[in-house]
């Protein structure tokens, strides 16, 4: 069954961190590229970074580069969200999504929240 699942939101204060996790079952993951979406209270869904099969390249939106990096690890199935220095703003429901030729497939998403 092909699932992806997202993990490793939650709460934290201005300035602080967090790592999110996507695992991927039941396709081949070393084949897709792998994009980390987020989508804030009555805003549209936003590309956030992208990761391409062997991980040769990224991509951050404006927003975040030089804060978040993209990471994956094939042998585990998994890709990771490092995001560093994180603003209010940054408070999203934060999705992972699998993209191959004309496949593609969602997890259901992870709530990230930062307040003090």
């Amino acid at each position: 069954q092909v699932q992806v699942v997202e993990s490793g939101g939650g709460l934290v204060q201005p300035g602080g961190s967090l790592t999110l996790s996507c695992a991927a079952f039941g396709f081949t993951f070393r084949l897709y590229t792998i994009n980390w979406y987020r989508q804030a209270s009555g805003k549209e869904r936003e590309l956030v970074a992208t990761i391409t099969t062997a991980g040769g390249s990224t991509n951050y939106a404006d927003s975040v580069k030089g804060r978040f990096t993209i990471s994956r690890d094939n042998s585990k199935n998994t890709v990771y969200l490092q995001m560093n220095s994180l603003h209010p703003e940054d408070t999203a429901v934060y999705y992972c999504n699998a993209h191959w030729a004309d496949r593609g497939y969602w997890g259901q998403g992870t709530q990230v929240t930062v307040s003090s």
